[in-house]
This record gives structure tokens, sequence and C-alpha cells, in this order.
């Protein structure tokens, strides 16, 4: 059985809760916070935050209603949310979701890698947009974006300029005859196939906002 992945009413008050957040507003797309409550929701970060710009307009009366409710009171808003999340299982994921088929799409793209669990499909993409602004002779530790992307990934710059030379195996205008054998090289050929061939402006861009994710 497939998990109903629709939105429910009762998830304004967790999508309200996340917009009160210092700093009160909509928040960004791939924030940490925006992304964990998409994982626990299964609804993915742009609908979620469709929906938050929808508080931010207090769009219909049934947002304005739980607007009144709740916005000056955030203590009454943690209490709602707090037996929402135990009435839905989501305090025991584990337990709620067994048995359950969880038809997962973009969840994949921030769960750790079998191949090594410090990376995520995410972090690909953006060692990848880093790709697009060096040369292969840049491509090494001492490189100052290749150290900066370190710190941001919690990455030392050696791990980055691994998964950089993996890419380069993956780039067939390099035509790289040499073979790799890093583990990483089916997860990186994905990210290739998936993102290599649209307008870096638009990789660039997707990579911005999904630096917020890390910091």
């Amino acid at each position: 059985m497939a998990k109903n992945s629709a939105w429910q009413d009762d998830y304004w008050l967790l999508l309200m809760q996340l917009y009160l957040k210092w700093p009160t507003g909509v928040k960004p797309l791939y924030s940490r916070d925006m992304v964990s409550l998409s994982l626990e929701l299964h609804i993915p970060p742009q609908a979620l935050q469709a929906r938050m710009r929808q508080i931010d307009r207090l769009e219909t009366p049934r947002i304005e209603r739980i607007w009144q409710t709740y916005s000056k009171s955030p203590s009454r808003l943690a209490r709602a949310v707090r037996l929402l999340r135990e009435m839905k299982g989501f305090g025991a994921a584990d337990n709620f979701y067994d048995g359950v088929e969880v038809q997962e799409t973009f969840e994949r793209d921030f769960r750790p890698l079998s191949e090594d669990e410090r990376l995520t499909p995410v972090a690909l993409v953006l060692v990848l947009d880093l790709y697009f602004q060096l040369t292969p002779q840049t491509m090494v530790r001492e490189t100052p974006e290749v150290q900066q992307m370190g710190r941001l990934l919690r990455l030392s710059a050696d791990d980055v300029v691994e998964v950089l030379d993996v890419f380069q195996h993956c780039d067939p205008y390099l035509n790289r005859q040499d073979v790799t054998f890093s583990p990483l090289l089916l997860p990186c050929q994905h990210v290739w196939q998936r993102y290599a061939s649209q307008d870096p402006a638009l990789l660039h861009a997707l990579a911005e906002e999904m630096r917020a994710f890390f910091r």
C-alpha cells in the first residue's frame, strides 16, 4: 500500500509553527527546517513553501482563524503541534510506517548515500556546480573554492577533490581513459545525468538554493 502523501488540513499547524520560528516569515526552500518538515510529511519543499506563502498572505478564512488562535500564543501552538504529532505517530515514525510502503521521490536527495554516508545527492549537486566553475588543473585541495566547499559540506578538501575527480570520469568532453574504482561513480553518474545537460546558470541557481540546507 502506498502512503497517501496528500496535504491534510492539520498540517497547517506544523507549517505555521515553522513560519513563526525566528526569523518570522517564509523560510528558504531548502533550509534545514523546511527540508526536515518535508521529510516528515513526505511533501516536497516546493509544496510546503507555496502553502507557507499562503500563511504569509493570510490567504483563506481558515488560515486567518488559525493565525488569530495561535500566532500570539507560541506555547499553545506548541501544545497543539505536539498533540498532532502524537496522534499521527510522527514521534515514532518507524512504528507508524511499519509495513507501509512509502513512495519516496525527493526524499532520496537528502538521504545519506549507501556508498558514503557523509554525502547526499544534494551535496553532490553542489560539488557538480563547483565542477563547472573550475578547470581540471584547479580541482585540487589548494584551490580556495574547493576548501570553501569542504567547510560547507563538513568534508575535507581531499574529499571534495575525490568527488570532482569522479565527475571528470562522467564528463564525456574530457574523455578520460583511466578507470576509477571509486564507489561514488554510480551516484555521481546519476547526478550528472540529471543536471549536467541543463543550463549551467540554472544548475548554479539551484545549488545556491540548496546551500541553505548546509548552513
